[in-house]
């Protein structure tokens, strides 16, 4: 399975659109580009594996595997980047600003069980990010 987000950067938040198969699936929010410093930065533009992975903070959710320079950098729930996320992706139904959301956990749910599913066939997820 392949995804494609496609960001716009602002001085304070970052935002996307995640698609697959051309089909808008839900938008994203992140820390605005900060020269990929490690909790205030998105991540840099590339291609990405995802996993499934379980923490005890966000239950089941996904992990971006490979990316240079950092470590854990996750699609879980939140609606407000720079509170909320140090460097993560946040899916969101509606944006409302730069780096900011509402409805994370509606647009994580339908997020995940696309991508579960997937990899529940033995499918490998790739997950590009472009400018």
């Amino acid at each position: 399975m392949e995804l494609e987000l496609i960001r716009t950067c602002y001085p304070t938040g970052t935002n996307g659109q995640l698609y697959h198969g051309g089909k808008l699936i839900c938008y994203t929010i992140e820390l605005p580009w900060k020269d990929n410093h490690t909790g205030a930065s998105c991540i840099p533009v590339g291609k990405y594996e995802l996993v499934k992975r379980y923490s005890p903070k966000f239950q089941w959710h996904l992990q971006l595997m490979d990316v240079p320079g950092r470590q854990f950098i996750l699609i879980h729930p939140a609606n407000n980047a720079p509170v909320e996320l140090k460097g993560c992706i946040a899916p969101v139904s509606i944006l409302t600003g730069p780096g900011r959301g509402l409805q994370s956990r509606d647009a994580f749910n339908i997020l995940n069980t696309l991508v579960f599913a997937a990899l529940a066939a033995g499918d490998p997820v790739l997950l590009t990010i472009k400018k």
